[in-house]
């Protein structure tokens, strides 16, 4: 009898990770979806403290939407008020910059004018 050998096209990611080898982390019973995004956490939490950012926010819905139909929502991983620039912050914390992701900054900056900060 012949055998059969199967050949998978790609690899799993592993227990724990996301599709792109992300590792999730909690930090002040927080999950985050990266150890990236975790730090980044860390120290806009410590610049909260010391008064450089006010009203940090995580995890912000946007609606993108055009002519009345809606196209999607972005989510952005924090939100802050830059105290020594004095304007909002719309910030993504990013490993890969996907074709989806691309697109809807682009509709954040056109629909509501807001330039999204990548770190």
């Amino acid at each position: 009898m012949a055998r059969v050998r199967i050949i998978r096209a790609g690899r799993a990611p592993r227990k724990g990770r996301g599709k792109y080898g992300a590792i999730k982390t909690t930090v002040d019973g927080i999950t985050f979806d990266s150890k990236k995004e975790a730090a980044r956490y860390v120290q806009l939490r410590n610049m909260q403290a010391v008064g450089k950012i006010e009203d940090l926010q995580m995890q912000v819905r946007y609606r993108l939407e055009v002519n009345g139909l809606k196209i999607a929502d972005y989510i952005a991983d924090f939100v802050y008020f830059d105290t020594t620039k004095a304007r909002p912050i719309v910030e993504d914390v990013k490993g890969v910059r996907t074709a989806v992701y691309r697109i809807k900054k682009k509709l954040m900056e056109a629909i509501h004018g807001i330039e999204i900060l990548e770190t």
